[in-house]
């Protein structure tokens, strides 16, 4: 196949490197905080010495890149061959903190190895389950996907939240600066530029951060040239309950990749997407995740972010997007690397990633269009809507219910969203009373 820049809004085919660089690095820096996030609050939470936590930090970013390129060119049946960004994700955080405080680090490893493996087989059944979310199911997942990411992306857009200078001025002028910038270079400007409106916006906020003396380089120092990614840092414990509690989330994280694929297919790709190609982006979730807990890390998962950039820029090579992810790997092999991309200020990325989830919505308002606007979609799309979005904004209704309940629905509105959509779609006469 021929090594064209046309290639960039293609599946398939080379890109000369030169241009196939800029647009797989904006990927990773789209979703490059969020992945690294989890594992620093994690160590934080549990009392990791600063060791252990730098290791895992550089494990993370060796294991996103890893399962992207698992996603991007697939491995037997796990991997979709879909333009899918992986990371780690932020729905273990909770329940990772809970048990590893209770019962340690081992016992959390060894239930994401099992979890893992739970989930990466439900990939290689989806066809015997999959008729379970039809379109008005998935539309209303990606909705919620998309909802559930605003409030990141406004809390990045202050300072990221808990910054003793949230809501600063200073934040304010950076965020907006960039949006504008990457508004106007998505209104206005031709070609590959456009398609890089994200990481211009990007490179602008960053460098006004600089003359605002909001970044800071001291992490840089210190730093060795090149440091091996540590493979088992804990020895893995088998426990029932967390297990269980693990595989429960599992099942959340299988939705939202659901709900991601369902996005960038109908979003970037402009079609929907094949069952085979939901199973096996679900594959490998699971087995990957399995990696991950191998590695000192908690489940990865498909990035709503990157489906949000696949969708405003376009770009969506198999290729390129490889490019970005041999430049994760890179970062933790090399963590110099690392180091200097998470000098990157919150708002900056706030600003360049608020406009990205709005398109996610987008996304699913237009799959909603295609299931149709009749009585019953009317009533599974608002029903779920609204009590997903609404009870999960007072996690306190959840008191009552054991703490496996709390943990996967209390502050989880896509896990909320997604089991009403199913039970209604189930529930409900094909023919809702009042339809022609």
């Amino acid at each position: 196949m021929s090594n064209s820049v046309e290639n960039l809004y293609r599946l398939d085919g080379r890109v000369p490197l030169g241009k196939a660089l800029p647009f797989g690095l904006q990927h990773v820096l789209a979703m490059f905080v969020s992945n690294i996030t989890p594992i620093m609050i994690l160590a934080a939470a549990v009392g990791l010495d600063s060791a252990i936590s730098a290791a895992l930090i550089q494990n993370c970013m060796v294991i996103a890149g890893i399962g992207t390129l698992v996603q991007l060119f697939p491995v037997w049946r796990v991997g979709s061959r879909l333009p899918i960004v992986m990371g780690i994700s932020f729905t273990f955080l909770s329940l990772a903190i809970s048990i590893a405080g209770a019962y340690g680090m081992g016992t959390l490893i060894g239930a994401v190895i099992v979890g893992g493996l739970v989930e990466g087989t439900l990939g290689l059944f989806v066809k015997y389950w999959i008729k379970l979310i039809p379109h008005v199911v998935s539309a209303t997942v990606v909705t919620a996907i998309g909802f559930s990411l605003l409030p990141i992306g406004a809390n990045s857009f202050a300072g990221g939240q808990g910054a003793t200078d949230f809501g600063s001025m200073s934040n304010w002028i950076v965020g907006s600066v960039t949006l504008l910038a990457c508004l106007l270079c998505q209104v206005f400007a031709k070609g590959f530029l456009r398609s890089l409106s994200v990481l211009v916006g990007l490179v602008v906020g960053y460098v006004l951060s600089c003359f605002m003396g909001m970044v800071d380089f001291g992490g840089l120092s210190g730093q060795s040239i090149i440091a091996l990614p540590r493979i088992l840092p804990f020895s893995p414990e088998f426990n029932v309950g967390a297990i269980l509690s693990v595989v429960a989330v599992y099942l959340v994280s299988a939705t939202e990749t659901i709900g991601d694929t369902s996005a960038l297919c109908n979003s970037a790709l402009k079609r929907d997407p094949a069952t085979r190609e939901m199973g096996s982006a679900i594959c490998c979730d699971g087995f990957v995740s399995s990696v991950s807990g191998l590695f000192g890390c908690t489940p990865i998962t498909s990035f709503s972010q990157n489906v949000g950039l696949a969708a405003i820029s376009g770009v969506v090579n198999r290729f390129t997007i490889g490019v970005g992810a041999v430049v994760m790997i890179i970062g933790g092999v090399f963590p110099v690397i690392g180091a200097a991309l998470t000098t990157i200020p919150q708002a900056v990325l706030g600003g360049c990633t608020i406009m990205m989830f709005g398109s996610i919505l987008f996304a699913g308002f237009g799959m909603m269009a295609r299931a149709g606007f009749s009585q019953r979609n009317m009533v599974i799309v608002s029903l779920s809507l609204s009590m997903g979005l609404g009870f999960t904004q007072a996690t306190g209704m959840f008191a009552i219910f054991p703490e496996i309940v709390r943990t996967v629905f209390a502050e989880n509105c896509v896990a909320m969203v997604f089991l009403l959509a199913v039970v209604l779609n189930l529930v409900l006469p094909k023919k809702v009373q009042g339809e022609m």
